[in-house]
């Protein structure tokens, strides 16, 4: 059997795309945005349930140290990640739109996570962080690239919530 060129094409974006999860990051002189979507065959509420669940991070996804707090409207909450286990992110969440929403962060960036539904049946989720300011060019080369965690965080999410 002979696989047709645009078979092979159309195989390697959708492995790629969503299914998978892709991050893409967008940099600027003052503001670098990293982002990845990925598909997952699990309800909102469930998702949701992982996403603000902030003492259970660790126990589904490889890259969060830990989180202390209360991932609800208006709180503040203390991130570890393993892009720098050495420091403390002081984050507040800023909006708590449930099994849609959620967006926390400080006075450099912000990140937002959203849910919506897709045509599979399943839920999009997707993660997007921007960073920066005016001063964002004087320190941007001590910043780690965030593709890769990303790529990771949205697997383990996808992993945890179509698990069981």
């Amino acid at each position: 059997m002979r696989i047709q060129p645009l078979t092979l094409l159309l195989m390697a974006s959708l492995i790629s795309g969503n299914l998978l999860g892709q991050a893409s990051t967008v940099r600027k002189t003052f503001s670098r945005e990293t982002q990845v979507s990925i598909d997952i065959q699990a309800s909102p509420e469930k998702i949701w349930a992982l996403l603000t669940d902030a003492a259970g991070y660790p126990s589904w996804n490889s890259t969060v140290v830990s989180i202390d707090g209360q991932i609800q409207p208006g709180e503040k909450i203390r991130l570890k990640s393993t892009l720098d286990e050495k420091r403390t992110f002081k984050l507040k969440v800023k909006e708590f739109v449930p099994n849609s929403r959620l967006v926390w962060g400080d006075g450099k960036g912000e990140r937002v996570y959203t849910l919506t539904s897709n045509a599979s049946g399943g839920i999009t989720f997707e993660m997007r962080e921007k960073i920066g300011g005016f001063m964002f060019p004087m320190y941007a080369k001590y910043i780690p690239s965030f593709d890769d965690s990303f790529v990771q965080f949205a697997r383990d999410l996808k992993q945890a919530a179509e698990a069981g």
